[in-house]
């Protein structure tokens, strides 16, 4: 993690490719299938709590650059994307918290299924947080406040299984809303924070090099949703 900053300055455009393709394929064959799951296959229930997370985003987006930049020929696109993330991050891992539990008490007297629940996710979200950290430090994140905020945000994990664990059923009405704004937020970031800047370099080089890592982010998320049966 702690890389001098020439190779910091190569290794973040790769980051950027890397978790535009693993937030896309989150949100798209992760949590947007299973929140439409969770109200019984309405996608018209979800969707547009999809819709108002991205307009909320954008809003949010909005004031952070107001607030940073009076001045009209400021460029702080980039460093409005950072809170954005840890609040998608936040919920989505809050919810994978209630998934572990739901897991376990599937069959309270064999924790085998909750165990399996636990690893996989701990697994996906790795290849996740990696992407993640990319794009914090593409926000003007220092390396170690990085490390710092993606640790703090994937912290929700663990109190939201322990509460999730004996009060399921009165909270896993809210888990599809919330994986549909945890979707939003991955959207947003990707196509409007990240997206514009892969479009920067047009050396087919780079091109190349962009697709083939944004792929591999797409089909490493696909392989580890479809073994964790997300």
């Amino acid at each position: 993690m702690f890389l001098n900053e020439k190779y910091q300055k190569s290794l973040i455009p790769i980051l950027i490719a890397f978790a535009t393709g693993v937030l896309l394929t989150v949100a798209f064959l992760g949590l947007i299938p299973e929140a439409v799951e969770g109200v019984e296959g309405e996608p018209h229930i979800i969707m547009p709590f999809i819709l108002g997370g991205i307009l909320f985003f954008f809003i949010m987006e909005k004031i952070v650059i107001w607030r940073n930049c009076r001045n009209k020929e400021c460029e702080v696109h980039s460093h409005a994307s950072g809170p954005i993330i840890l609040i998608g991050d936040s919920l989505h891992n809050l919810t994978d918290g209630i998934v572990i539990a739901a897991a376990f008490l599937t069959n309270p007297t064999n924790p085998n299924l909750g165990i399996v629940a636990g690893f996989t996710i701990i697994f996906h979200e790795l290849a996740h947080e990696t992407g993640d950290f990319g794009v914090l430090l593409h926000s003007g994140y220092s390396k170690k406040k990085a490390f710092v905020y993606n640790i703090i945000s994937s912290s929700t994990t663990i109190p939201a299984a322990i509460i999730s664990y004996f009060l399921l059923d009165s909270i896993a009405f809210i888990v599809p809303f919330l994986l549909a704004i945890a979707a939003s937020s991955f959207i947003y970031i990707a196509l409007s924070d990240l997206t514009p800047d892969l479009h920067q370099h047009t050396d087919i080089k780079y091109i190349v090099r962009q697709l083939a890592v944004i792929i591999i982010g797409i089909l490493l998320m696909a392989l580890l949703l479809s073994i964790g049966g997300h």
